[in-house]
């Protein structure tokens, strides 16, 4: 049996340097999967629509969202559409993760100006329950990387947000937990108001390489439940 498509999805972004960026990814999980066709969609902003494109790939195919954590992308379009082609599954979301945690452990100890400073979390927020254990996870996964408490500010859905979180922290850095450069990147900065901010997670210089071992295993062990007929993850 033929490996099964990966069809990486992400939320789509209208900033050019964000789109490039997650096709950066996509190319070089592309290049560490060789015998795997790997195709990329969206859920929004840009082409091609997840939904529109996955019943046009015959044979297996594993979906892995690009995306951070578990909500409404996730459980309602990814999972509806996938629901509709008996030979596609859902992988989990790329966090929390602990590689995620060593990136952004990276990106802090790149910038002088956050050394022994506290560490302001920003993530998109969600009101899906699930999210919210996620983004906690992930807090608490950079927490055990730097050794250093870590709050969560959230750029929509929840509080606190992120004025509030540097209003109680005002000597704080943010640290950027986003894929990529975009609509709420640009809603961190503009809410950060000059204290130090990390970039996101694909910066948008280089591919890291635990982003795509992460996006690799994600696909392999969905594949791996797919191919066994376990049903869908």
């Amino acid at each position: 049996m033929r490996h099964p498509t990966l069809l990486a999805v992400s939320h789509g972004t209208s900033d050019t340097e964000g789109a490039r960026a997650i096709a950066d990814l996509v190319s070089a999980v592309a290049a560490a999967l060789p015998e795997v066709e790997v195709r990329s969609a969206f859920v929004d902003v840009q082409q091609p629509d997840a939904a529109d494109l996955l019943p046009t790939i015959d044979g297996p195919v594993v979906i892995v969202p690009l995306l951070l954590s578990r909500g409404f992308h996730v459980h309602h379009d990814l999972h509806g559409m996938a629901a509709k082609k008996a030979d596609a599954v859902v992988s989990a979301a790329l966090g929390p993760d602990p590689r995620l945690a060593s990136v952004l452990a990276d990106h802090l100890a790149a910038s002088v100006a956050t050394a022994r400073r506290p560490v302001v979390l920003a993530v998109a927020g969600s009101r899906d329950p699930a999210s919210l254990e996620d983004a906690e996870a992930m807090a608490a996964l950079l927490a055990d990387r730097i050794a250093a408490p870590v709050e969560l500010a959230y750029l929509a859905a929840r509080q606190p947000d992120l004025p509030a979180a540097l209003a109680a922290h005002p000597d704080a850095v943010v640290s950027t937990y986003l894929l990529a450069r975009g609509y709420f990147f640009d809603l961190t900065v503009r809410q950060a108001s000059g204290a130090p901010l990390t970039p996101p997670l694909l910066d948008g210089v280089t591919v890291p390489q635990p982003l795509i071992d992460l996006v690799v295993e994600r696909y392999e062990d969905a594949a791996a439940l797919l191919l066994a007929g376990a049903g869908r993850p």
